[in-house]
């Protein structure tokens, strides 16, 4: 659930973002540790807090369109050096990959911004540009960091060598369909256990959270501001509870409650996708005369769910790829996570090429559908949906059982036959070894600032609310009447970006929780 190559993240987990004391320090000298390492809580891993880093240039090689963009931004790269096993620092060690672009108010520097858009699995190296631009003025008052996780992008990336870029599939119309589907993610399990098998116990939040607290110490500094969107906004919490006092100013958007979090997180999330998928059938319905799909938002959906019944008859071709009834809802599930038009476009187009490609046409994919096509059924980007599983599944267990899966998605169906096998159906952390530490418990008090749309189908708005009770001194803004999923720098609302940008610049929470609305002309309602 991410926001930088969304159409990626968000297609396989929606596809993952607080004023404590205003810390103004000196800058360090790039390629210095500086003094403000803090190494007297450091323990064993004090080696790693004072390490040089070397900034350099950021693009590996003349396709490397990331690190253009990086270059073209003023970005540098660097490698952090951490520990493989945070409880084994002696042992081997990966190198964990960071941007940034230095902030050039150098009298008013506020310290570093720390970046994660999401996933979990998703890169966020390249992120750096984007939040400055989301940033405005108070930009330049921050060293903004883009870092790729552990196991993700450039930091010792996994790759099970899967055929498909995302694990998750409905279970289909039966019991049949279902036993396919864990035969499937039994399959996956043990491809990731034979291929890189030696590092997934080390693949957790929990370890990327100390991954985060070494980069902070290599920069040379006390505390990190954070940003963090999507799945992004739980490694800011579980980063805040292991290490109090080291956070400045946190904003999370897209706001994941930290007990539901886990390898079934999309189960609660079938009512939001619904109405999603409802909202966008009443938008798809006035505009007949351009797809074709329907009169009304009934006709609309309908529609889509002839396609999936069509699927549960027999597969059928989409250009170079076979579709059926576990994956029809996966394309469908993936494409609501933005409310704007061409998102909704591109869905619209989606629909229409199956519905002609079920119906026995013989249908070429437009480029966009081609390429969602291409992650979903093809190998292409394995390494996004192995580090995705790895890290759920490393994070907390999930039932080994299938009755209980089936049990489920039994009760799901018989209130939304396309969605509810989706949504509840398992995954490969249910064959997958057991978590090697307990997720961390998120309690206590933190003055974030939560951001979050009532009808974000990712990350549902009541995850927001479940943490604004639990932080008590964190502020919340709600963007009502939309189904985006994760808003700021991304939807384009002023109120939500000039709150967020003002607490960013002055550390200051609002007086209280605030609501914001779609501009004239903004999202799809």
């Amino acid at each position: 659930m991410p926001r930088s190559s969304r159409a990626i993240r968000t297609a396989a987990l929606g596809a993952t973002a607080a004023a404590v004391c205003l810390s103004v320090l000196p800058a360090a000298p790039a390629g210095a540790a500086g003094p403000a390492a803090d190494p007297g809580r450091a323990g064993p891993a004090a080696r790693f807090h004072h390490q040089q880093l070397d900034w350099r240039s950021c693009v590996q090689g003349p396709g490397d369109q990331v690190g253009k963009d990086l270059e073209k931004a003023g970005a540098r790269c660097a490698g952090v050096t951490v520990p493989l096993d945070h409880r084994n620092p002696e042992g081997r060690t990966i190198t964990i990959a960071v941007s940034r672009i230095e902030a050039t108010d150098r009298a008013r520097r506020i310290g570093p911004l720390l970046l994660n858009g999401g996933g979990p699995g998703g890169p966020s190296l390249g992120d750096a540009p984007a939040a400055r631009d989301a940033m405005k003025d108070v930009a330049g008052r921050y060293d903004i960091i883009g870092v790729d996780p552990r196991f993700v992008g450039r930091s010792a990336p996994v790759d099970c060598g899967w055929p498909t870029g995302t694990a998750f599939r409905s279970a289909g119309k039966d019991r049949a369909g279902f036993d396919r589907t864990t035969a499937l993610f039994r399959d996956l399990a043990e491809r990731c256990r034979t291929a890189v098998g030696d590092v997934l116990p080390f693949a957790s939040t929990r370890a990327t959270a100390r991954d985060m607290d070494i980069i902070r110490a290599a920069l040379g500094e006390r505390k990190i501001s954070y940003l963090g969107y999507s799945y992004g906004s739980y490694l800011g919490q579980v980063y805040v509870s292991m290490f109090p006092g080291r956070a400045d100013r946190v904003v999370l958007d897209g706001v994941i409650d930290p007990v539901a979090y886990g390898p079934r997180l999309l189960a609660g999330a079938t009512a939001e996708n619904r109405a999603a998928l409802e909202n966008w059938a009443a938008w798809v319905a006035d505009r007949h005369r351009a797809y074709g799909l329907g009169t009304s938002r009934k006709a609309v959906v309908r529609t889509v769910e002839g396609v999936q019944h069509s699927a549960e008859r027999a597969p059928f071709r989409l250009g170079e790829f076979t579709l059926d009834e576990h994956t029809v809802p996966a394309l469908v599930f993936g494409s609501l996570s933005d409310d704007n038009a061409a998102a909704f476009d591109r869905f619209a187009r989606m629909v229409r090429e199956m519905r002609q490609a079920a119906s026995g046409t013989q249908v070429s994919p437009s480029p966009d559908v081609a390429e969602t096509l291409k992650f979903v059924f093809t190998g292409a980007v394995s390494a996004g949906g192995s580090a995705q599983n790895a890290i759920l599944c490393a994070d907390k267990a999930a039932p080994r059982d299938p009755e209980v899966y089936w049990r489920d998605i039994e009760r799901a169906r018989a209130k939304d036959a396309l969605l509810g096998p989706f949504t509840q159906n398992a995954n490969p952390c249910a064959f997958w070894d057991r978590p090697a530490e307990r997720p961390t418990k998120v309690t206590g008090d933190f003055p974030a600032l939560l951001v979050n749309s009532v009808g974000d189908p990712r990350t549902t708005y009541r995850g927001a609310r479940v943490v604004r009770a639990d932080w008590s001194s964190s502020r919340l803004i709600t963007l009502q009447g939309s189904d985006q999923h994760a808003v700021y720098g991304f939807f384009g609302n002023r109120c939500v970006d000039d709150r967020v940008n003002a607490y960013l610049a002055t550390g200051e929470l609002p007086a209280k929780d605030s609501t914001c609305r779609p501009e004239p002309g903004q999202g799809t309602r």
